[in-house]
């Protein structure tokens, strides 16, 4: 039986999910949401709900505290105070602490986004243990009790040992009864997310903003979908280089821009430690559409068609507004690469557009 408070609990839950839903793409543009995600959940500010609170009577008795003093007097009674107390109600703020598969499957629900198949890709395979039948021998460690305790129950009572007086139960080898298992091979779907970004001076801490803010739900999204997941990350100006997480949404160059390195770089990366037949390969590359050259430009088409496309499940490229840079890029791709169903592009202007790029880039279930 679920209890009162059991109920009360679920059902403060639902209300909070549904706190998320309605304001789900102010949540999606949060700055200060990263900051708390931890290691497995994210404390979401969620305005607007009455939390259960006592309500005391008047509060007129003398005590500790109780004097001539008013509302807004300094504590050492020198000069004027700062003015009266405020008298209009406080809003409501409770921050509630949501799993990041919970948060994962509301962005799924409200975008619509269809649960992810891997791509005709070989499944890894990885050992587990399960716990299968019952033996009559084993460690201590694995011996089931309940059913020991039954078998001897049931012995003491077919001999007419059992006193319902004296209710004793004596437990014999025989009785004991140990747990087994079998080791099986439970298959995994691997992935892999290869994140590329411009760094080059037109990028700047705005438009590395919204690429952190997408990049987080990019990356929820697809580890609520694959049980193992790895996330690497490729910087660029003129040449790039792969970095850490950290480095990633912090290093900021001032050179010019060469799209094709970043590409260059992933297609190196997946040759050297991804199997494509093994695993399912997600590629996105952020940047402000600036590129060097035209020349550069149909080069990175070129290993788009030939290289990084053929090898993955999805190459999404996402292009921020920039007050620098020329916003070219996206249109070459647009050209060269129309026919190719796996290239994914997106405009993100501003805050707002993440919610938009995200449902683009997987509405299809890639």
């Amino acid at each position: 039986m679920i209890s009162n408070i059991t109920k009360d609990h679920q059902r403060f839950r639902q209300i909070v999910k549904g706190k998320i839903r309605d304001d789900l793409r102010k949540f999606l543009t949060r700055g200060e949401l990263l900051g708390r995600e931890g290691k497995h959940t994210v404390s979401i500010p969620v305005h607007g709900i009455d939390t259960p609170r006592f309500r005391y009577g008047d509060n007129s008795d003398s005590g500790v505290g109780s004097g001539d003093a008013k509302p807004g007097d300094k504590a050492d009674s020198e000069g004027e105070g700062l003015g009266p107390g405020g008298d209009q109600q406080g809003k409501h703020i409770l921050e509630v602490e949501v799993g990041l598969d919970e948060l994962a499957d509301i962005l799924g629900e409200e975008l619509q986004l269809p649960r992810i198949e891997p791509k005709g890709r070989k499944q890894i395979t990885s050992m587990k243990d399960r716990y299968v039948g019952i033996r009559q021998v084993g460690p201590e460690s694995l011996r089931h009790f309940k059913r020991t305790y039954r078998q001897a129950l049931r012995r003491q009572i077919m001999t007419g040992a059992y006193d319902p007086n004296n209710p004793r139960i004596i437990f014999e080898r025989r009785d004991r009864v140990y747990r087994s298992w079998k080791t099986t091979m439970k298959p995994q779907s691997n992935a892999v997310i290869i994140y590329m970004m411009d760094v080059s001076g037109s990028m700047g801490e705005e438009q590395k903003e919204l690429v952190r803010l997408e990049a987080f739900w990019i990356d929820a999204w697809l580890r609520r979908n694959y049980e193992g997941i790895e996330s690497r990350y490729i910087v660029h100006d003129v040449r790039a280089g792969e970095v850490d997480r950290d480095t990633f949404y912090r290093i900021r160059e001032d050179g010019g821009t060469r799209i094709s390195s970043a590409f260059k770089g992933a297609r190196d990366m997946i040759e050297k430690d991804y199997i494509p037949d093994e695993w399912n390969i997600y590629l996105f590359h952020f940047s402000d559409g600036d590129n060097s050259s035209e020349s550069d430009s149909r080069e990175c088409c070129k290993i788009l068609k030939e290289q990084l496309i053929p090898q993955s499940n999805m190459f999404g490229y996402c292009q921020v507004a920039s007050a620098y840079g020329s916003g070219n890029f996206i249109n070459v791709l647009h050209e060269h690469l129309a026919d190719q169903e796996t290239l994914i592009t997106s405009r993100v202007n501003n805050k707002d557009d993440i919610y938009d790029s995200i449902k683009a880039f997987f509405t299809a279930g890639r």
